[in-house]
């Protein structure tokens, strides 16, 4: 017959304030900063660390829809350039082209939908 311990105490599972981790990943991303030392010294694994990093950076608000322009029939539609002034690569074969004509803050909010 096999003999079982249950151990119960506190719980291992810690929980950081936000306060805490951003603190951790200011430490852990300054410049000459292994982050594998700082994850050392906070007893905490590297993967954990860049979890909050990738949570950090992803965006909080949705993103904004651009206002849709219509041109009235009796003029002319704009000619189309034939070349774009940014082309942004996206996994796989998508990708995202911003013309010149494109005003600045149409292409601004591009490409932060695009962080």
């Amino acid at each position: 017959m096999r003999q079982i311990t249950v151990m119960n105490g506190p719980e291992r599972r810690r929980h950081w304030n936000d306060e805490e981790r951003l603190r951790i990943l200011a430490e852990a991303f300054a410049p000459g900063t292994c982050v594998a030392d700082v994850a050392r010294k906070h007893d905490i694994s590297t993967a954990r660390i860049y979890t909050w990093r990738r949570k950090l950076r992803q965006p909080v608000e949705m993103a904004e829809f651009a206002q849709a322009v219509i041109v009235p029939s009796d003029n002319p539609p704009p000619s189309k350039p034939k070349d774009p002034a940014v082309i942004v690569e996206l996994p796989g074969t998508r990708r995202v082209s911003i013309f010149a004509a494109a005003s600045p803050a149409l292409a601004v909010a591009v490409l932060k939908a695009l962080q």
